[in-house]
């Protein structure tokens, strides 16, 4: 009888012992460069810069990647477009109108659809992922809407709207904007909790933090961080939000069970969105006005690394 190969069972026995998995990929819109830098997680190092060919676009805003790792969606104002990129090649795949000059984006929880904010046109668009086309425009009451994030649940869509001041919720099964509750100073950038119970919203003009709880859409606290307060990212174990502080060129780590800022993390200038590794331990800060991302060790709360990118990075998108 002859022996079987033991390489399989070797395989299977490293796999459950832990082996090391693959790193995340980090992937930085350069708004000033039209460029993506695209960072390894293990590594932190600049792997390569996708420019497409020429130029993906004239101003990349916020990204997003698909499940599969292999499109980069990002937004491109000047052009009224979410463009779609192979996130080996930097290939221009498709450009998809996404109403007039859109911003914030977000890949809903189940990766099939992808949500942009349109400033100038007050509309929240909704794109399939699969087949890159627009699927909705949704009419928004508020005006100069800049981020749009999916509850975890799908069920809602949050909007920040700047220039009226206030935070628009859309029910995403009829389509239509439902509730709005007053910020307190031109709201930015927002998260959920993990557990969908809560809404951290940054209001850039107060220098703080709302907390809305979702079960009557009320705000329940105030939270003051520090200057222009801009981007706002949950820790995947639920236990912490991080707001990125432009003015101030810092991070706030917020506890959520007490709501209160437990630690302040000097970045690099305007500090603005913010990604982080699937288990929850590096940070990624993307820095405006100094064209660098800082990596931030979440267990020590400290920057671990400076990493040069494009010119005026606008966010980060870890897949």
């Amino acid at each position: 009888m002859k022996s079987r190969s033991t390489a399989p069972l070797v395989a299977l026995a490293l796999l459950l012992a832990g082996a090391p998995a693959v790193a995340d990929t980090a992937y930085v819109p350069n708004a000033g460069s039209g460029t993506i830098s695209v960072i390894d997680t293990a590594t932190d190092q600049v792997v390569r810069t996708l420019a497409g060919e020429g130029s993906i676009g004239q101003k990349l805003e916020a990204a997003a990647v698909d499940a599969e790792g292999k499109v980069v969606f990002v937004v491109d104002a000047p052009t009224d477009a979410v463009v779609a990129v192979d996130a080996i090649s930097g290939k221009v795949l498709k450009s998809i109108p996404a109403g007039k000059s859109p911003e914030g984006m977000q890949i809903s929880p189940d990766g099939k659809t992808l949500a942009a904010c349109a400033e100038e046109s007050n509309q929240a668009v909704l794109i399939d992922v699969a087949s890159r086309a627009q699927t909705a425009a949704i009419a928004l009451q508020g005006l100069n809407p800049e981020h749009c994030i999916f509850s975890p649940d799908m069920q809602w869509l949050a909007v920040s709207n700047e220039n009226s001041n206030d935070v628009e919720i859309v029910d995403l099964k009829q389509k239509k904007s439902v509730k709005r509750i007053p910020g307190t100073g031109h709201p930015r950038g927002m998260a959920f909790t993990t557990d969908g119970k809560s809404l951290y919203v940054a209001n850039e003009g107060t220098d703080s933090v709302q907390v809305i709880a979702s079960d009557g859409w009320k705000v329940v606290k105030v939270i003051p961080t520090a200057l222009r307060a801009a981007g706002v990212l949950a820790h995947p174990d639920g236990s912490r939000m991080y707001i990125a502080n432009g003015g101030a060129g810092s991070v706030s780590v917020i506890d959520t069970r007490t709501m209160a800022v437990t630690a302040t993390i000097p970045v690099g200038k305007r500090p603005w969105n913010m990604a982080i590794t699937h288990d929850g331990a590096k940070l990624y800060v993307a820095n405006g006005r100094s064209d660098s991302v800082s990596v931030i060790d979440t267990a020590g709360n400290k920057v671990v690394q400076t990493i040069a990118v494009g010119k005026l990075p606008w966010g980060v998108a870890v897949r």
